[in-house]
């Protein structure tokens, strides 16, 4: 349903239900100055979209597209933190949602377009059931459906759950907690273009049933963009495309492409990058030679380039799809030589090495207590994480230089798809108290490092002796098409950079032995069928078994025992309402404890146990010593232990007073013995009785009226005879 309101130029309100939920888009209102622009309501969750193409064509070399994903804290009622009180640089959760957008529009306009666009979304209202990433991409493809931006879209995303064995559309975030699939997948009306998701070992079978519902309801979301665009779509602008002279391209294919062929099977990336850099340098001496003098040759050697490369993509296309020869001369499914090994680093806390082929990864696990875990500063319901991981990819990786700094798109998104891979495997905080931090250095790289990652860290989890439920191993899938289409294609397994680059499909699988953990699929065509994904997932589940005994040889099973430098825990549930007596007032008591059980003057020193209270009375002692450990859970147990009334202690004396004397039963616990309950005789001080250091034996004899507790030595000692007794015994004897 539509209406405008004001008239033919002004707003225009476009009402939908999808699966029972409302979705509005408003048009005509807000940023009017945009190539094209819509607000898009799904429920509460509010997003702006707005799509500027710039009216000149860029000199680069490759399509300027840049997706923005702006989160707004005000959207969920925050106020940013820290001292500056604006939103600044974009988190990792917003990093990630600029790419789940970019990935399926980018494949939508053609290879060949040179003018810039810029999609920005802007989050405005959230209502965390009603995913602001998928609206925002539902806002993109529309924003540039209805603009004169030549967009071959539409394009949509839903996010796929499976609970209690049935597959759910966009489920709530209670619901995606008892979920044990979390896809996010994206397309057209006619094939998938994206694929995210993390999964609680879910088999091939499952996965592929998840992804076909995904895109049937992708389907009604597109039909809703069409709808819209032709009531309201401009007609699209024809923009120049870069293009290539035809005799110009026969003319070098004539010159290197049999020298091309010999150059990307040459088995060593370095040395065939190397020689394939040298057949590109000899089409342009070549080019030059003969055409000296010409007018505009400079301009002309740059496309010379430009077709030197594409001819290695041909090249590494035909050696694949007609004659099934991969680059470095691998059978279609055949891994790259593999090797493992762990406790490559005496310090850490686990560290494992992985190699396939000449990607290598280093990976270090690190235990923290609890109370290190990442704060969150976001438009999502968590706002604390107690597992990271980080993927750093150097420039020497590659045998380069480049810049060294804060991690790009690329480090955030390939760290993001190995910790939700690990993530599925990781033990609760009840099993496993600490806060886990694996960061993976990438020392050598040809392709797939973000898999090698995944498989490094396991390992480094396992020699760290994180409890996992299984290993974790993840191969990267590559599919080279004869045409663009699916019509006839070749699936590749372990992809190395060559094919990555100059493939159609980058499909990352992790798993277990049991099943899937995590899928993530990049494509430079416009979708991807249901006997690709089938073929494709197959195929991985074998390498994975593969990969997960060369895996397994190196590490069989988790260490029983953690590192010597790790800090070990205690942990012990206290009474909530004791829960003041153990930090004491300002905090002198649980200062007294760490001071103490580990024999330091300062609780930020180095060595200071690390204790952690919670809400609900529990608390978790870290430090490298058992010994210190014991010490403070005995000064802890201590504090929270109950007097039983009618019992007899040891005690020692604190402090003695005229009315009687302060004794302490155990540190944190003490209770008056009244000068009336000294002794069975008179006492005119308490102090001909006790001094200060003393150890006497008391008996518990309650509480007064304001809580204090009351000990007698007194009812201990032998009672006296009374003097009436005394002369009856006389006179009978």
């Amino acid at each position: 349903m539509s209406f405008i309101l004001g008239g033919e130029d002004m707003k225009r309100v476009f009402e939908y239900e999808f699966l029972g939920k409302k979705l509005v888009v408003e048009t005509g209102e807000l940023a009017k100055q945009a190539t094209g622009a819509v607000l898009v309501r799904y429920e509460d969750t509010v997003v702006l979209s707005t799509a500027v193409m710039s009216k000149n064509v860029s000199t680069a070399d490759f399509f300027p597209l840049t997706i923005l994903y702006q989160e707004k804290l005000y959207s969920v009622g925050k106020i940013p933190g820290g001292f500056i009180k604006r939103e600044s640089r974009p988190t990792d959760a917003a990093t990630l949602a600029a790419r789940v957008i970019d990935r399926p529009i980018r494949p939508m306009f053609d290879e060949n377009f040179r003018n810039e666009v810029q999609v920005v979304n802007t989050i405005l209202s959230v209502d965390p059931d009603y995913s602001p990433e998928m609206t925002a991409l539902f806002g993109t493809s529309l924003s540039l459906g209805i603009s004169n931006i030549p967009f071959d879209g539409p394009v949509a995303g839903v996010v796929v759950g499976k609970i209690d064995g049935e597959l759910k559309i966009n489920p709530s975030t209670d619901e995606m907690e008892r979920s044990t699939i979390n896809l996010t997948v994206a397309g057209t009306m006619d094939a998938i273009n994206m694929v995210e998701s993390g999964s609680k070992e879910v088999s091939e079978e499952e996965m592929l049933e998840a992804l076909m519902f995904g895109h049937e309801h992708i389907k009604e979301l597109c039909a809703i963009q069409k709808d819209i665009i032709s009531e309201i779509g401009e007609e699209k602008i024809e923009v120049e495309l870069a293009s290539m002279p035809e005799e110009l391209i026969n003319e070098v294919h004539d010159d290197i492409y049999e020298k091309m062929l010999d150059a990307i099977q040459i088995k060593d990336k370095l040395e065939s990058y190397a020689k394939i850099d040298e057949v590109k340098e000899l089409a342009v001496s070549l080019y030059s030679e003969r055409h000296e003098g010409e007018e505009n040759l400079e301009d002309t050697l740059k496309l010379v380039k430009k077709i030197a490369g594409e001819i290695e993509g041909e090249a590494v296309r035909k050696l694949i799809t007609n004659d099934d020869i991969r680059p470095d001369g691998r059978e279609l499914d055949q891994i790259r030589a593999l090797s493992a090994d762990v406790d490559l680093l005496p310090r850490t806390h686990g560290s494992a090495l992985f190699t396939r082929g000449q990607t290598q990864a280093l990976a270090i696990t690190t235990l923290g207590a609890l109370g290190e875990h990442q704060v969150l500063d976001g438009l999502g319901i968590e706002d604390t994480k107690r597992f990271m991981f980080h993927y750093n990819f150097p420039a020497f990786s590659v045998g380069e230089t480049g810049r060294y700094g804060a991690p790009g798109r690329r480090e955030i998104g390939h760290g993001a798809l190995a910790e939700r891979a690990l993530l599925q495997v990781m033990p609760s905080e009840e099993e496993f108290p600490y806060t886990v931090r694996v960061v993976s250095e990438v020392l050598e790289s040809n392709g797939s490092s973000s898999q090698a990652s995944i498989c490094a860290g396991c390992m480094s989890l396992m020699s760290a002796g994180v409890p996992i439920k299984a290993p974790v191993a993840g191969i990267a899938m590559g599919l080279i098409t004869e045409d663009g289409t699916c019509e006839k294609y070749k699936i590749l397994t372990d992809i190395q950079g060559l094919e990555d680059h100059m493939g159609d499909m980058d499909f990352k699988v992790a798993g277990t032995r049991n099943g899937i953990t995590a899928l993530q699929m990049d494509i430079k065509i416009k979708g991807v069928t249901r006997s690709v994904f089938e073929e494709a997932l197959e195929k991985a589940k074998n390498a994975r078994m593969q990969i997960l005994d060369v895996m397994e040889e190196a590490i069989p099973e988790v260490r029983s025992e953690l590192s010597a430098y790790a800090p070990k825990i205690k942990m012990l549930n206290i009474p909530v309402d004791k829960i003041k007596d153990v930090i004491g007032k300002g905090g002198d008591m649980i200062t007294k404890i760490i001071l103490e059980s580990s024999n330091v003057t300062s609780v930020s020193h180095k060595d200071a146990i690390k204790i952690d209270i919670e809400d609900d009375g529990r608390v978790v002692c870290y430090h490298s010593s058992y010994e210190v450990l014991d010490k403070a859970v005995s000064m802890i147990e201590d504090i929270i232990k109950e007097v039983e009334i009618g019992e007899v202690y040891t005690v020692k004396v604190v402090s003695v007073e005229d009315f009687g004397a302060f004794v302490e039963l155990w540190p944190g616990c003490e209770g008056l013995v009244h000068v009336s309950q000294l002794d069975n005789k008179r006492v005119e001080h308490p102090r001909d009785i006790v001094k200060v250091g003393d150890e006497i034996v008391v008996k518990a004899t309650g509480y007064d009226k304001k809580g204090k507790l009351n000990l007698s030595r007194k009812e201990l000692l032998p009672k006296l005879e009374k003097k009436e007794d005394k002369k009856k015994i006389d006179k009978e004897n």
